[in-house]
């Protein structure tokens, strides 16, 4: 079996490990466009911010690795068109420029996605930086070194950890966002509310609700401020991080796709063509809450996408079972957990939901030290099935957002939820675990309706 592989990060690695791994000896040709494999994106903030000091760290494998296991890896190479029919493509080697074809049996798309570039006027101007891959990674660590003021375009995960690198450095920061609350996608305004302030406190200016309209430049073409409805903002660098698009112009046309471009794949990794296979940040995934289709990109869902490619690339062996949407985050001293709709999405997902937000501590007020959670769960109407949740704290609690993701996944109710067994330890928590009070409210709040 001859196996061609376009696009080598998350997903990519993922699936040519696997498929090395489950039949040895498959003839795997990889093309990757960069010089390198398996960046960790979401580790950016924290290489700009020199919390990471050795970016090697921020690398799982390279191609060496993947050429030992018995992959032909060609890096710096650009694949130009897929013929499925003759089942062949047209690659270029971006160093000779030299053009070639390679056929295939089983095509594996994990082309991924790349930052979202508005056509706002002034946005080619030096200065303006993307922030998803290493090269761009390492511009920002050098751009940084001579400015003062950094602006931030878009508040969701990345562009929030860059605020809070920049911050940390000594940088004058303002983020700016289109719509109203930063982290919008991932949490509810009473959490939210929380963070803004500190972001405030802190001196950190944010231009909420407020779309950028052109980028003002200086004598060298160098940007200066960034111009919004509200107002004009100072800047000597803007970061761009307003979304991610998925990267599937060569099968454009030529499989199944959401209006997006999002390649839909079905429970084996499997595109409308049966040969050819799609994973990571090129596709929709299966969102649990709804049962839908949805774009999600996120490092978790493409690796084991990538490795569900591998266990099915021959045969049907291994089904998907979705995702949540599951995710954490540390942002000043705050530590972050979410899975699942929030009140604020449920309805562009289809659901109509209801839901409780409660404050505990952690562990037994006997203790010398706690800390408060805030915690709010986010249930079906009428059923009661748990679709959502979110936990915030200065203890460190994200791993509960792992347990409400379980919960999701084999759609417990939060009378379920309510009286599941959590082991009790002062050290740890209490004799009713945190989310165990948080479901007995959910319970009581349908009770007294």
């Amino acid at each position: 079996m001859k196996v061609v592989v376009i696009g080598c990060t998350h997903a990519g690695t993922s699936a040519v490990k696997t498929i090395l791994k489950e039949y040895p000896g498959t003839e795997i040709t990889v093309f990757e466009r960069n010089d390198n494999i398996s960046f960790l994106s979401c580790g950016i903030a924290l290489y700009v911010g020199g919390v990471v000091k050795d970016p090697a760290g921020l690398f799982y494998s390279n191609p060496d690795e993947l050429k030992s296991l018995g992959a032909i890896v060609k890096i710096k190479h650009n694949v130009k068109s897929i013929d499925l029919e003759a089942k062949k493509v047209v690659a270029e080697d971006l160093t000779t420029g030299v053009e070639f074809e390679e056929t295939f049996d089983k095509l594996v798309n994990t082309t991924g996605s790349w930052p979202i570039v508005p056509p706002i006027p002034g946005i080619d101007s030096k200065n303006i930086l993307l922030c998803k891959n290493y090269e761009q990674a390492n511009e920002i660590i050098r751009k940084t070194k001579d400015v003062s003021r950094v602006v931030i375009v878009g508040g969701g995960y990345i562009g929030i950890e860059l605020v809070e690198a920049f911050q940390a450095s000594g940088k004058d920061v303002t983020l700016i966002d289109g719509l109203d609350r930063i982290l919008n996608k991932y949490l509810d305004k009473e959490f939210t509310n929380i963070l803004e302030d500190d972001l405030r406190k802190r001196g950190i200016t944010l231009a909420l609700n407020q779309a950028v309209k052109s980028f003002q430049t200086n004598e060298n073409g160098e940007v200066s401020s960034v111009v919004t409805a509200e107002g004009e903002y100072k800047a000597d660098l803007v970061i761009l991080c307003v979304g991610f698009k998925p990267n599937n112009e060569l099968l454009q046309g030529k499989v199944e796709m959401l209006s997006n471009g999002a390649i839909i794949v079905d429970e084996y990794m499997r595109t409308s063509n049966p040969d050819v296979y799609a994973a990571g940040d090129s596709c929709a995934v299966r969102y649990n809450p709804n049962g839908g289709h949805a774009y999600i990109p996120l490092a978790t869902n493409a690796v084991r996408m990538g490795m569900l490619i591998g266990k099915n690339i021959k045969e049907p062996k291994v089904k998907y079972i979705g995702t949540q949407s599951t995710s954490g985050l540390h942002l000043f001293g705050y530590n972050i957990g979410s899975t699942g709709v929030t009140v604020g999405s449920a309805a562009f997902f289809g659901l109509q939901v209801k839901s409780v937000i409660m404050k505990d501590m952690y562990r037994p007020e006997f203790m010398p030290t706690n800390e408060e959670i805030l915690m709010q769960l986010v249930y079906e109407e009428g059923t009661g099935r748990i679709v959502g949740g979110q936990v915030m704290s200065k203890y460190d609690v994200t791993q509960s957002a792992n347990t409400l993701s379980l919960a999701i996944q084999n759609k417990m109710t939060i009378e379920e939820l309510a009286y599941v067994d959590f082991f009790f330890q002062p050290h740890f928590d209490r004799p009713w675990n945190y989310l165990n009070l948080l479901a007995h409210a959910a319970v009581e709040q349908e009770r007294k309706k």
